[in-house]
């Protein structure tokens, strides 16, 4: 069967979902998305995820042409079309065709699409023993660049500290802001833990609240460990007893090294793996 791409209002085949070439999503970069998963058949917190990308388009200055109840039904219509029970979803903005300029009032009506497919995710024995990562030296755009709380479809800059990682043999970077103090990484949020307490950069330090962070950190406090919310150094990262990561796609992971030092014992930590089983049974019921 092939998949279902809901475009516009349509459910078309996966082949026919086609974009302008004078799209500016595609020229320019000028839209904004999200990454959402299923789990049997259901989108996790799919009212963040779309709140989100309403404030992310209200920032660029993008009217989305649906309400968010037409947004989360689509979304539900095109996981239902394509009898997905664990997916990947994306739900797609863009500025619309116009012209070989940047004005972003030159353009037609906003093209819209939401990509309902499997998930890739990282192998199991990385999920069993951690995963090696590095410092890119490529740092986050500055948040009067581009505000790190909009997910735009320009990644440009995810994708070169990615490049790094990909250079270096691993599977994800670290990114750090422009003072030099710790962000996030490529696709994920990033924590550590030392002596028992939870930490993680604060919003501030030029981050994208991640929805799976705002569970993890809600799974740490009713596990009786509050999550600390403020600087964190790579210093901290290569001293601390356990570091792991979260995202939509991710979930929870551990970090077993970091610029080739080892972190902790080097496998995945006893208090990462009881906060990957919570998360398995928040999702999954497990």
């Amino acid at each position: 069967m092939s998949l279902k791409v809901w475009m516009n209002g349509k459910l078309v085949d996966k082949e026919a979902a086609v974009i302008n070439v004078y799209d500016h999503g595609l020229l320019y970069g000028d839209g904004v998305f999200e990454g959402i998963r299923a789990y049997n058949g259901e989108p996790f917190r799919l009212e963040a995820h779309v709140a989100r990308l309403f404030r992310a388009a209200h920032h660029i200055m993008l009217e989305i042409p649906y309400t968010q109840q037409e947004i989360r039904d689509a979304i539900c219509q095109t996981l239902a079309a394509n009898e997905l029970k664990d997916a990947y979803i994306r739900p797609v903005v863009t500025r619309g065709v116009g012209y070989l300029g940047l004005a972003p009032n030159q353009t037609s009506n906003p093209t819209t699409f939401i990509i309902v497919d499997q998930i890739t995710m990282y192998p199991d024995e990385m999920y069993a023993n951690g995963m090696p990562v590095i410092t890119s030296t490529v740092c986050r755009n500055h948040p009067n660049a581009v505000p790190p709380q909009l997910k735009s479809c320009n990644y440009l800059n995810n994708i070169l500290a990615q490049i790094d990682a990909v250079n270096a043999g691993v599977p994800e970077a670290i990114m750090l802001n422009v003072d030099g103090f710790v962000a996030e990484c490529t696709g994920d949020n990033i924590f550590l833990i030392k002596s028992g307490k939870v930490r993680t950069p604060s919003p501030d330090q030029g981050i994208l609240e991640g929805v799976t962070r705002a569970a993890v950190i809600e799974i740490c406090a009713e596990m009786g460990m509050p999550v600390e919310e403020g600087v964190v150094t790579r210093h901290d990262l290569y001293a601390a007893d356990e570091v792991f990561i979260t995202g939509t796609a991710a979930e929870v992971i551990g970090v077993n090294k970091i610029d080739d030092r080892v972190i902790g014992e080097g496998v995945t930590g006893p208090i990462t793996k009881q906060l990957m089983a919570a998360f398995h049974k928040l999702t999954r019921g497990e």
